[in-house]
């Protein structure tokens, strides 16, 4: 037991290290390229930080073998869980540091054309993936459609947001860095140097969710507990550490566009392309309990998220909500399994 805490602990601090590194160098990218920091947290940051739960359902969608119920258990499970993740305890422990920062009734002040187009892309995107889950098996068919649909979708927001960042770009509201380069002082300052930085980040960030995998098994193992239970409930959390430690380096540090858009950009990324993906390769069909219930509190976090915004109640004090409703899961699941 001792030795699977330290695995842990030992994840935590090469995830904490590489998401500084990971920080340090989108913002340097960002600046060399002269977009705004939508762009920069939105697309550049949610994309690479979605790697970890992005290969998941991948490997789980395109592994053979003989079971593949499992595999398409594993896919559909990662790929509704990745958002539900973002959608509740993310969002959560974000405003949690922000209110022991800032204070609990300090606003957020996210940009506020992108956070709406995040919010409201992916509500249409998991409306249109949840929809496609529970057609009939007739109607199967249409998966390939409705795929497609979700890939051309992700290539308008994408359009939508390059353009907005060229008028805030305009505006004079381009990325730009808090702190010098990291490896600036081995390398010097250059674009090149800032892909190398965040190349390795990655890496680090990989690898440091992978360990913690890895340790949350052991104990689950150690304690007893069932596996597929912990990997409902934790895995995701695991997957997701990037997205959140990145985001709270951001939001502590007042950058609440970067902050904001890590997390809103990954969840358009991961409810387009990859359940793109999985209509596709493999049967889509959702009638568990679990990933209905896990789907109505996304639904709800982002629907409160939005709510917020629209009305200028964006504070952390109200966004704290969001992590409540991942505890809500967690004791629904605990109850359910025990009935």
């Amino acid at each position: 037991m001792f030795e699977s805490v330290l695995l842990l602990l030992a994840a935590l601090l090469i995830v904490y290290l590489g998401a500084q590194a990971f920080t340090n160098a989108i913002e340097h990218l960002g600046e060399y390229l002269g977009v705004s920091e939508g762009v920069t947290g939105s697309v550049f940051a949610a994309i690479a930080t979605a790697m970890p739960e992005t290969i998941v359902p991948v490997v789980a969608i395109m592994a053979g073998g003989s079971n593949v119920s499992v595999n398409r258990a594993v896919g559909v499970g990662a790929i509704l869980g990745a958002p539900f993740m973002l959608a509740t305890l993310s969002i959560g422990l974000m405003a949690w540091f922000a209110g022991r920062k800032r204070g609990w009734r300090t606003p957020f002040t996210p940009e506020s054309g992108g956070l709406s187009r995040d919010l409201q892309v992916f509500g249409i995107a998991f409306v249109l993936v949840v929809g496609a889950a529970l057609m009939p098996p007739a109607w199967q068919p249409l998966h390939a459609a409705m795929a497609t649909l979700l890939v051309i979708l992700y290539f308008f927001y994408l359009m939508d947001t390059l353009r907005s960042s060229r008028e805030l770009v305009a505006n004079g509201h381009t990325t730009e860095a808090g702190d010098a380069l990291y490896l600036a002082r081995l390398l010097g300052a250059a674009p090149w140097v800032a892909v190398i930085q965040l190349a390795v980040a990655l890496l680090m960030l990989v690898f440091g969710a992978k360990l913690f995998v890895a340790g949350v098994e052991a104990i689950s193992s150690q304690l007893g507990v069932p596996a597929l239970l912990v990997s409902l409930l934790l895995v995701p959390v695991a997957t997701e550490l990037p997205e959140k430690v990145n985001s709270i380096l951001w939001i502590r540090r007042s950058k609440d566009t970067l902050a904001f858009g890590n997390i809103t950009g990954a969840m358009v990324f991961q409810s387009t392309v990859i359940p793109a993906l999985a209509m596709l390769l493999m049967p889509w069909h959702i009638d568990d309990v679990y990933a209905l219930t896990a789907i109505l509190m996304t639904m709800l976090g982002v629907g409160w998220l939005y709510w917020l915004h629209s009305t200028g109640r964006l504070q952390p004090r109200h966004v704290m909500a969001n992590m409540a409703l991942y505890g809500m899961f967690v004791l629904f699941a605990v109850l359910y399994r025990a009935l």
